[in-house]
């Protein structure tokens, strides 16, 4: 199919993981792709893998600063887009008395502060239609221990697709949340665990699947590309939660 041709796509953290995928799908479907990341390396080698549609910012996703002149260099270049995916985040787990205002900091500023001015320095860039797909998380569900601040991070952004779809319908704007399961990405690298902890973690995680298996990062794609066109267009403040059955079975 090519649901988005002639069209103009955003994903923040496009260079990896969830992202990337997202990015390839929108390409394999006629759009062109702005993707952002912090790591330039990884990010020209994704625009690389994307091909000639693709467009790469550099960009801190959890600055207001970043957000502002990330709309700005769109503006600049007289970008309108058709969707957004604010996929861009930070995962650390830590036991509830071992969290402290820097990691709280690291993880509200780019799961939620960002993201939230992000989408306010794109307003004016939005075309009438368009869709805002937030990454969120079951964390905001389950109780898992050690991500206190995480999960309270993703149901931030679950609660503003709610309030902030209501808000910008007048616009012809849509805002809806996919909320991943455990997921086989980059991400899991990054938890602030040693090798040990992360093979117990996953372990025990994935013990708790009903599908016995991680998700991949093509099976997330296609529900951000399926609230990102217009045959969800009856869709609106919603969350979809893609998990392999962990929270509902």
């Amino acid at each position: 199919m090519n649901r988005f041709t002639h069209k103009t796509i955003l994903v923040t953290g496009g260079s990896s993981g969830i992202g990337l995928a997202a990015a390839r799908a929108f390409v394999a479907e006629g759009a062109r792709v702005v993707i952002t990341g912090r790591d330039t390396a990884a990010l020209e080698q994704a625009k690389a893998s994307l091909g000639a549609h693709a467009i790469a910012v550099a960009n801190d996703a959890g600055s207001i600063a970043g957000a502002k002149a990330l709309a700005a260099t769109l503006a600049a270049h007289e970008v309108r887009l058709d969707a957004v995916f604010l996929n861009a985040g930070a995962a650390r787990f830590a036991a509830f008395p071992e969290v402290d205002e820097a990691l709280w900091d690291l993880i509200f500023n780019t799961n939620t502060k960002g993201p939230y001015f992000q989408v306010q320095a794109l307003l004016p860039l939005l075309n009438p239609g368009a869709s805002i797909v937030i990454n969120g998380s079951i964390n905001a569900h389950v109780g898992m221990p050690n991500t206190t601040v995480y999960a309270a991070s993703k149901a931030a952004m679950i609660s503003l697709a709610k309030t902030l779809s209501a808000e910008l319908l007048p616009r012809g704007v849509r805002v809806n949340v996919l909320s991943p399961g455990p997921v086989s990405t980059p991400l899991y690298d990054k938890l602030g665990l040693d090798a040990a902890e992360l093979e117990a973690t996953a372990a025990q995680i994935q013990n708790q699947i009903p599908l016995g298996r991680f998700g991949t990062p093509e099976e997330i794609a296609a529900t951000v590309l399926h609230l990102s066109s217009a045959e969800s267009a009856f869709i609106v403040g919603t969350e979809i939660i893609a998990d392999g059955g962990m929270s509902q079975l």
